[in-house]
């Protein structure tokens, strides 16, 4: 008969740990500097916010990945001392069109989207966005909460 001490497991289970660690952390990575890490992705399926400044481009114009559509719509908003740059008016986009708001304001605050339910924080100083295909037809509010600011109003056609 064979009989195991209680704590005979233990070096068998400390090394099996060592190893999963081991290989987690070295799984995906990349010694060529060249190779950018991927954004991690977003927990929503349909709308995706950004806190991030979008990284420099030596390119003029910006080009799409083939796993990043091309956005059909870029509405990009300032606040600063509570005044809206550009001023509030009506945006008019198409129905199934990719639209990305983007706002920088000079104090925190949150954004959001009427009718869609989307937001995002908005650190001072720092652009966020919001993207999201425009499928619900109508007119959206698209304000702050906190400086409770009407940025525009989106017109989905």
């Amino acid at each position: 008969m064979f009989v195991r001490a209680p704590g005979s497991r233990v070096p068998a289970v400390v090394a099996t740990c060592v190893l999963a660690a081991l290989l987690a952390t070295g799984c995906g990575q990349s010694d060529d500097p060249s190779v950018a890490d991927p954004s991690p992705s977003p927990t929503a399926a349909a709308p995706s916010t950004t806190t991030a400044a979008p990284a420099p481009s030596d390119s003029p114009t910006p080009s799409a990945t083939a796993s990043t559509p091309t956005v059909d719509r870029q509405i990009t908003v300032t606040i600063a001392k509570r005044r809206v740059s550009p001023p509030t008016a009506r945006i008019t986009v198409g129905k199934g069109e990719l639209v990305r708001i983007t706002v920088t304001s000079d104090v925190p605050d949150e954004l959001h989207v009427h009718g869609y339910d989307l937001g995002a924080r908005l650190p001072a100083g720092m652009p966020a966005s919001v993207e999201f295909r425009a499928e619900k037809t109508g007119l959206f509010e698209v304000e702050t909460h906190e400086s409770e600011l009407v940025l525009f109003q989106l017109v989905v056609r």
